[in-house]
Parts: C-alpha cells; structure tokens; sequence
C-alpha cells in the first residue's frame, strides 16, 4: 500500500495537465479506437478519469490501469480535436513511464530497450546480422507492396505480411564516406530514423539525391539511432532519455540551418515530445534539445518551403499516374504539415486523386499493432478500401510506420497498388527526367 501511496503522489505531477480536461466528449468522435470498440475506456477522457484515480487512490490496481493506457494508438486525434487542447498523448507517456518505474519492464523489454536499443551502435550491427537470415523465416510474396508472410504459423505472425529488412541497411552505405557532401545551398543535417535506415533505405537516399540536386549541404552523423518512441511508448524514459542524449552530442558537431526528417513520428517525437518530456535535465542540454526541436521539419516541407519545385520535371500528359496520399497523423494533427507533401507529388507531373478520410488513422500505432492486431487491422482494411476506391496505382504517405501497415493491408486484399513516399515518387520522377 505503501508503494501505491508513492506511485499517486508521483502521478499527481499531472494534475495541472489532467485539470484542462472538461469532459466534453469530442475526444470521443475523433479516436479511431472507439469508432471500433465504442468503449468509454478506450476514448481520451476515459484514460484521463482512470489516471486521476490513481491520484486519488480510488483503486490499487495499476496494472490494470497501465493496460489500458497501452491500449491507444497515440495517433494524437484527441488532442487535434480538443477545444481546451488537452495534450492527451503527453500525458499518456507521461503516466505510462511512471507506472512502468513502480511496475519495472518486462524482461523482453529490458533486452530490447536497456540493452540494444538504447546503443544504436549494437542495435544497428544486430540488425544487419539478421537482415541476411530474413529468408528463412519468411517467404517473398509476388506483389507491388513487396510484403512477406510467415514460414511457421507463428500467432504474431501468421496473419501478417510484413515488410522485410532490406539485406543492406541506409547506414552501412556511408562507411569509409564524407558524410558533409559539400554543396552551395542551405545547410540540412538528416535524422534518418530506424524504419526506413533498415526497412526503406530507398526513401533516404531519395531524400539525399534530391538534397544534392538543389546544391544542399548535407551532415548525416554515422551510427544514428532510434528517436526513441518505442521507448518511451512502453514507459522506459531512461532508454529514451540515452537515445535522445546521443542525438544531441551527434548532431552537435555540425552547424545546420534544418534537422530534416521523412519521418512523421520521428519528426513529431523530436519536435514535440523531447523538449516536453525531458525537462528535468539540465538546462544547456534541455537548451540543447529545443535548438534541436526548432529547427527540425519534414523533408516535403523543406522541398516545398525553400526548394524551387516548379517546372524541374517536365508536364508527362501520356505518363502520369493516379496517385493518392495518406495523411500520417504525427505529420497533419501534430505538427500540421498536409500540403506540402502533396504539392512535392504534383511536382513530380502526376496527378494526385483525394480518397475519402485521407487524415483518419490507418491503425498502426506503434506497439498497438503487435498488441492488438484484430483492432489494428479492421481500422487499416477500412483506409485500405478508400484508397482502392480511388482507382490509383501509388498511395503515397510520408510515414514509414503507416507504409508498412497499408502494405500489409493491401497485400491481404491482393491489390495492385505500390506504397511510396512522396520524396521517393519525386526522385524518381526527377532521375528519370535527367536521363531522358
């Protein structure tokens, strides 16, 4: 009883935030999980009513209460929709790490976080050493997502088609490299995140060619990390705190002008959860870390903002596609980035066809799609169908999380549609130009 004493006077450092929620309900008509479950529980303001319990200590059951704090997307719907902006999703993080210090991790979770994620050196050398044996878990599938399935019928993995690591990682291409490629223009230091490092390393050296073609001066430290949302997803603010300590002292070495990302969560976890979680650190680091936040945006906006995008790839009336363009949460009702990836598309001269809902949630989540699949999945099938309505053949979205579920609910309707990022269409749109 004592410990529980402890853990309500600990999460009582939230009341301030918890106080702006005045039950009004819209939270409600914007999550994506209740639109499924219609369960009170899952909606913000009844997370919000179970963490002033444990204030309260109306019940003793932590636990339980850090369940159902584990079961959101985090997509930031509520918040985006909330008239006395509640940041819901702050304060979920904030209470997921202090139960997790009265609960401790897992000890799956200790291995992952304290002792591999928490290194990106480690983390990025054990990743290349399993990438290569990819093959014998999991059979290629023939299709345009470039999914796999399963060998075993695994109960995580059965029902999914995933996609692979690619054998070569982003980060093993700049060894023995002059990562400062020397160039004229403005100064962008790229945070490359773990996805697409290991999962699309096409789409980073998409963002380097197109740096390079408009005469940018590009720093990309060697051995980069994760940003740290998983970390911090599953309560572990130490491993996030080391993740976001290493960054720091990586991107110091340089002077820059932008901190780019084609990351929506990774661009959303620098901008807004470093500086808001971190602040009991000194204040030259947290000083530090707000420089870091400030000058951080998303590779479409610096495309649209400083770069010249009009008539570089010429009209191609005979060769354009349709494509369409999911709007990542962490990138519209976070950070409000929406137009400029879809102008970097209409640059590239083909033409761009609106589905239905384009910024709904597409239902990965992080962890929540490991955790709740079932759920995951009937919110992904239901994005899956507005972009084949469309009649597109390229869904475009500028978050490598969302790129993986939408492949993975595409290839279980066993649709002909390919998933790109917007740098990735215009790049390959421009190069193609350059060669004709």
């Amino acid at each position: 009883m004592d410990r529980m004493k402890q853990l309500a006077r600990d999460v009582r450092q939230l009341e301030d935030q918890l106080a702006m929620c005045t039950r009004c309900g819209m939270c409600q008509a914007n999550c994506p999980l209740f639109a499924q479950t219609r369960k009170e529980a899952d909606v913000s303001r009844g997370k919000l009513v179970l963490i002033n319990g444990l204030i309260d200590q109306m019940f003793d059951d932590a636990k339980g209460v850090n369940e159902r704090l584990q079961r959101c997307l985090l997509c930031g719907s509520c918040a985006h929709g909330c008239p006395s902006n509640v940041s819901a999703v702050e304060i979920f993080l904030k209470a997921r790490a202090i139960i997790t210090q009265y609960l401790g991790l897992s000890f799956s979770k200790k291995i992952i976080f304290k002792k591999i994620l928490s290194n990106p050196e480690t983390f990025n050398g054990i990743m290349g050493m399993i990438a290569p044996f990819q093959k014998l878990f999991f059979k290629k599938e023939e299709n345009p997502q470039g999914t796999s399935c399963a060998r075993i019928a695994s109960p995580l993995l059965r029902h999914r088609h995933i996609v692979p690591l690619k054998e070569t990682a982003f980060n093993r291409t700049l060894e023995g490299q002059d990562l400062r490629i020397q160039g004229k223009g403005v100064k962008v230091a790229f945070f490359v995140g773990c996805l697409i490092d290991k999962a699309f390393p096409n789409i980073a050296h998409s963002v380097v060619d197109v740096l390079k073609y408009f005469n940018a001066q590009v720093f990309i430290p060697f051995n980069q990390g994760c940003c740290g949302i998983p970390a911090i997803a599953s309560g572990d603010l130490e491993t996030f705190e080391a993740l976001v300590k290493t960054h720091v002292d990586l991107f110091s070495k340089e002077k820059f002008d932008y901190l780019v990302t084609a990351c929506a969560t990774c661009s959303s976890t620098i901008i807004n959860l470093w500086p808001a979680l971190l602040k009991h650190l000194d204040k030259k680091l947290l000083r530090q870390i707000e420089a870091l936040a400030q000058k951080t945006v998303d590779i479409s906006w610096l495309m649209e903002k400083r770069f010249d995008l009009s008539a570089v790839i010429p009209d191609r009336e005979g060769e354009k596609k349709i494509i369409t363009y999911h709007d990542p949460c962490h990138l519209k009702k976070s950070l409000g980035v929406f137009n400029e990836p879809r102008q970097v598309i209409l640059a590239s001269g083909n033409t761009l066809k609106e589905m239905v809902d384009s910024d709904t949630c597409c239902g990965m989540g992080g962890s929540f799609n490991l955790n709740y699949y079932d759920i995951s999945s009937r919110i992904g099938l239901e994005k899956a169908g507005n972009i084949i309505h469309t009649g597109c053949s390229t869904v475009a979205t500028s978050c490598p999380a969302c790129m993986m579920q939408i492949s993975d609910m595409l290839a279980k309707l066993q649709q002909p549609v390919s998933v790109k990022h917007p740098v990735e269409i215009f790049s390959e749109a421009l190069f193609a130009n350059s060669k004709s």
